[in-house]
């Protein structure tokens, strides 16, 4: 098997566009809703991501056959519960989501970087992804991952976005997360990183985040939920999306 990052390198050849098919506790017929949203999509997208609260409601077999149908259609499949835990945690909770074909998953690199190097290193080892937390989209993101920090026997203080910036670099993750909300952010990372780490993006659409702007400072996946999913067509919604984002 490929690396993941080949994997969705490969899926991404048409469109650089992850669904976040992250639907409301209340949405009837998740399963049946889902791989519909896969055979409608998928040429306009190379993944889905699901969120923590929508694994919840599903059970085993339900989440392994939404998988097997993505990847039938070429699409990879993260799941972003943002895992923050001890060692042994973290090895569990993952070897539980590549049992169920997950290709990837969005961890928060607070654990600390041993703890990061570890689940980097156990996953690269089954061809599984990695991508960590640098800045969410959310408005309110900034309060926590804009905070100055001082490490350990330094003295120069840098905002925490930059220090999970270089964990992940020297941990060798797949890829970060920069929020869409954030276009300078985005543009600094791709500077430090000179396009040896992939900048997932969500945010664009609903949340304000511009697909042709921020592809051009250098995101290199764009992950859209509400903007395709609320939408009066989402295969068209996508394929546009799929457009703005082409440079």
């Amino acid at each position: 098997m490929a690396k993941f990052n080949e994997r969705i390198k490969k899926a991404a050849k048409e469109s650089s566009i992850i669904l976040a098919n992250d639907y409301d506790s209340r949405t009837p017929k998740l399963e049946q809703k889902t791989i519909q949203n896969i055979k409608t999509l998928h040429e306009h997208v190379c993944a889905l991501k699901f969120n923590f609260h929508l694994l919840l409601q599903l059970g085993k077999k339900e989440i392994s056959r939404i998988n097997k149908t993505a990847h039938q259609h070429g699409l990879q499949c993260i799941a972003d519960i943002k895992l923050n835990d001890i060692g042994n945690t973290n090895l569990v909770t993952t070897q539980n989501l590549w049992d169920l074909n997950f290709d990837a998953i969005i961890v928060n690199p607070i654990m600390g970087p041993k703890s990061l190097k570890n689940l980097v290193e156990n996953s690269h080892k089954q061809n599984k992804g990695v991508i960590s937390l640098c800045h969410m989209s959310a408005p309110e993101a900034r309060i926590s991952y804009e905070l100055d920090v001082i490490q350990r026997n330094q003295s120069k203080k840098i905002p925490l976005y930059q220090l999970f910036l270089d964990w992940a670099k020297k941990n060798k993750t797949d890829g970060i997360i920069v929020g869409a909300t954030y276009p300078n952010i985005i543009k600094f990372c791709k500077e430090k990183t000179r396009n040896k780490l992939d900048i997932y993006s969500p945010g664009v659409g609903v949340q304000g985040g511009n697909a042709t702007k921020v592809k051009k400072l250098g995101a290199n996946f764009l992950i859209v939920g509400r903007t395709i999913l609320n939408s009066k067509n989402p295969k068209k919604t996508a394929k546009q999306l799929a457009l703005d984002s082409i440079l």
